[in-house]
This record gives C-alpha cells, structure tokens and sequence, in this order.
C-alpha cells in the first residue's frame, strides 16, 4: 500500500511471494523432467523435441500461476480501479455503498448501489494488518467522498 495522502494502491503480498515461487518450482520439476527424457531403446522414445516440449509446457504453466499477481487496486478522491485476475474495472464512488472485509474472507469486496459486489482480489486477508490498514483507507476515501 502507498503512503501517498489521498491515494491507495494495493497489491497482494503474500500471494505474490507464493505464486513466484511456485512459478520458480514449476519451472525447475519440467526442466528436471524434460531432461531426464531419455532416448531409449524401446517403445518409449523421447528426443529433443519432447525435451523442449516439457520446458515450455513449465513455462505456460508459471505464466498461469504469475498470473494470479495480476491483482491490483488504485483509489483516489475520483474513484476506484480494479485489476482482478481477468479484467479490469474503474468506479467513481458515487456508485460505491460500501467497502467490506467479512470475517472469514478471503479477500475484501466492494457493495455498490446496484445490489452488485466486486471482489477486490489484491486485499487478501492473509496480508494481515495490511489488508486492514488498505480497507480502513479506502472506507476513508469513500467517505470523504459522500462529504459536501
């Protein structure tokens, strides 16, 4: 979160440090599979190809997991703007009815007028404090806003 007055910018913390390292781990189990692809003399023959083949199957498969980092929440005195994993979406408080982190979420979520909800994926409640701290800020921002 960014100490900048009148701003908040979350990503998440801990999910970043994990799907990083994840994405790492991924990497290192294809690359040891993809050369332990032997060229054999039976029915089972691996070549280069296959090799190959592993290693970038373990790239796809980090870039899906990193992708989950993609998460990330900028407010302001104007409005919100949410990255999730898919899609992005900016609000202007006026549509906002309120900021919420219910106990035993996962994550914070926005209520707005329309009866909808958006999940705000980068407020993760296994970031503790922080996600706490980002959702008291960003209830000051709502708030500031409905103020004449």
């Amino acid at each position: 979160m960014t100490g900048v007055p009148g701003r908040v910018v979350v990503r998440p913390q801990r999910l970043t440090r994990v799907c990083r390292l994840a994405a790492a781990l991924l990497l290192v189990v294809f690359t040891a599979v993809a050369l332990s692809l032997r060229a054999g003399g039976g029915a089972d023959v691996f070549g280069p190809a296959d090799q190959v083949a592993m290693v970038v199957l373990g790239a796809l498969a980090a870039v899906a997991v990193l992708s989950l980092t993609r998460a990330r929440v900028e407010a302001d005195a104007t409005g919100i703007r949410i990255r999730n994993v898919v899609g992005e979406k900016a609000l202007p408080w006026q549509v906002v009815r309120g900021v919420r982190m219910d106990e035993g979420s996962s994550w914070a979520s926005l209520d707005l007028h329309d009866d909808d909800t958006v999940a705000l994926l980068a407020v993760q409640a296994n970031d503790r404090e922080r996600a706490v701290r980002a959702v008291l800020a960003l209830r000051d921002l709502l708030a500031a806003s409905r103020r004449p």
